[in-house]
């Protein structure tokens, strides 16, 4: 029995693709930290799931009429899955869950996620930084 060129590539994605989904579902089950956690869920969902897709993709072209459907949903993937990954990482530290804590940033400047300033400087959103301050707990 003779193999084609494309039967051998479909094989190869399907494989390489089921491993990276076995090996990011792994990892989610037993990574212990969510910012570690995180890395494997994104990596099963674009390069497993994304082999897969592109195997499918061969597979309609070889023995198909020929469909590019697949390669919108891989689009999709490789678009919101690092974006929800960067969501889950922002809440992580806003819940201040981490195990190491930020560094203060220079006097001048805030960091993206976390607003620092003290409450005298007046400034908007300094209620959210220190949620035992006199005025008053939490944002209004």
């Amino acid at each position: 029995m003779t193999y084609s060129l494309g039967d051998i590539a479909i094989s190869l994605a399907l494989v390489i693709g089921g491993a990276f989904v076995l090996v990011g579902s792994i990892g989610l089950i037993k990574l212990r930290n969510p910012m570690s956690r995180l890395h494997a869920p994104t990596k099963a969902g674009t390069l497993g799931v994304g082999s897969i897709l592109i195997a499918s993709v061969i597979y309609s072209f070889t023995y198909g009429e020929g469909s590019l459907h697949e390669l919108l949903i891989m689009i999709f993937l490789f678009v919101t899955a690092p974006v929800s990954a960067h969501f889950i990482a922002k809440v992580h530290i806003h819940r201040d869950q981490t195990e190491q804590k930020l560094p203060k940033p220079p006097a001048d400047t805030d960091w993206a996620t976390k607003h620092t300033h003290a409450l005298d400087n007046g400034q908007v959103g300094a209620r959210i930084a220190d949620p035992n301050s006199p005025q008053g707990k939490g944002p209004s």
